[in-house]
């Protein structure tokens, strides 16, 4: 009979498994992996470390840890992603929640705002946090994926913002009513090119039609931009998310469509990653 392996070895051998597979900080991820297969906290691996590992337990762990080896991604496995302080629901249906997003989160909350669009709203983190920071605010998020708007109202839920906001099905502008202090988005922007460069956890993971619009990356954009000026209230803002290096060709747009105040918000890194513009009273 081979003996039970305790928690702090069955982290070591799940560690060299998943280093050997090519995930990036294998140790983390095995720490992760291991607390929900325990059901406990992260921070409490340490204590159950000394301990053999009950059975079932073990086995759910070896079965997360195989699926992270084919480089699913963590937050699929636990089901839930961490955005600006929030638990957000996350599947492979909606993009996952990065930390650069918190960027156009301070730049929307830098000035007041009452009346919201999310353009694209995927797992609702942004329109949800932005209505969670606010209170009086009210809000509108759309999606053309159904599974999305499915998952984004029920984060909305989750962060108890259900009665200020409302969640449907449409091709960005196609199917939204009315005009707002502050529109978001944060649409696709990679190129068809660009796609082969990407993790296998977000190529293969991630739904396509978040990623990339199959073209030269800016064909979002152009639509946003041109649609947009219809849906500002007067000094009404917008702000999306860009790639690094899209920061000039998205202000031109906004520019060509007579927006204002055009400005690039660099990340913590310092790469270009929001683009805001405004509309002249």
């Amino acid at each position: 009979m081979i003996a039970a392996l305790t928690a702090a070895q069955a982290m070591v051998a799940a560690t060299a498994r998943l280093r050997a597979a090519g995930v990036p900080d294998p140790a983390r991820d095995a720490r992760l992996l291991l607390a929900h297969a325990a059901r406990i906290e992260a921070s409490r691996v340490t204590l159950i470390a000394p301990e053999e590992l009950a059975p079932d337990i073990a086995e759910r762990y070896d079965t997360l840890v195989s699926l992270r080896a084919v480089r699913v991604p963590v937050s699929h496995l636990l089901g839930e992603r961490e955005f600006y302080g929030r638990d957000f629901r996350v599947s492979r249906d909606v993009l996952d929640p990065r930390p650069e997003t918190e960027t156009l989160i301070e730049a929307a909350l830098s000035e007041p705002f009452d009346y919201l669009l999310d353009l694209g709203v995927g797992s609702g983190c942004i329109l949800i946090t932005l209505l969670a920071e606010r209170a009086s605010a009210v809000g509108v998020g759309v999606d053309l994926s159904e599974a999305a708007c499915l998952q984004a109202s029920a984060n909305a839920v989750l962060h108890n913002v259900q009665e200020r906001v409302e969640i449907h099905q449409s091709d960005w502008f196609a199917d939204v009513d009315g005009v707002f202090d502050l529109i978001v988005a944060n649409p696709p922007y990679i190129s068809s090119d660009g796609m082969r460069e990407l993790s296998p956890e977000v190529r293969e993971h991630e739904p396509r039609m978040a990623l990339t619009d199959e073209g030269d990356g800016l064909g979002a954009y152009r639509i946003i931009a041109a649609s947009a000026p219809d849906y500002l209230l007067p000094g009404g803002r917008i702000l999306v998310e860009i790639g690094p290096t899209q920061g000039a060709a998205v202000s031109a747009l906004f520019y060509a469509a007579g927006l204002a105040d055009v400005r690039v918000i660099p990340d913590l890194d310092g790469r270009d990653r929001v683009v805001g513009a405004r509309l002249p009273h």
